[in-house]
């Protein structure tokens, strides 16, 4: 049952009761105060906006670690290039010291160490791409929910 101010009795007769003190009638403990009315709703954005606060934290966590996964495997083919150019030297210096076959093995294993690079640079482009921009979209939608319902709510005039 909706109360506006004009409903409200002047005076709320009131009962007394000798042990627990006076009595408020069930119509008049219906309505709330302006007071009370803002302090709750106080409360209740102030824990909207920490519910939010944590949603964005726990969002940002999960897009961290998939980044930092991504980041590992790019150091990952870094270090293995690395030991691709290392392989591709000694083949080249193998290769112009004595034109013997030693240089064919250590080209080939240059060449396979390059291609693991490759797949690890591959991988770890896939997971930075798959984490996304570092923004909280599902916290971001949600506080624009949250603002639209608001603002839908007082234009009603807090009817829902």
């Amino acid at each position: 049952m909706t109360h506006t101010v004009n409903d409200r009795p002047a005076a709320a007769p009131r009962v007394q009761n000798p042990i627990t003190g006076p009595v408020i009638p069930s119509s008049a403990s219906d309505h709330r105060s302006t007071a009370e009315l803002v302090k709750l709703a106080a409360e209740q954005i102030s824990t909207l906006v920490r519910d939010e606060l944590k949603l964005a934290q726990v969002e940002l966590a999960r897009k961290g670690k998939r980044a930092g996964v991504g980041v590992g495997m790019f150091g990952g083919a870094g270090v293995v290039a690395l030991y691709g150019v290392g392989a591709l030297l000694t083949a080249l210096i193998i290769g112009l010291a004595a034109v013997m076959p030693a240089w064919l093995s250590a080209l080939i294993v240059g060449v396979v160490l390059l291609a693991v690079a490759g797949v690890l640079a591959l991988l770890g482009k896939s997971q930075v791409s798959k984490a996304g921009p570092p923004v909280p979209e599902d916290a971001v939608a949600s506080v624009k929910a949250d603002i639209d319902t608001i603002t839908h709510s007082v234009k009603n005039g807090g009817q829902r």
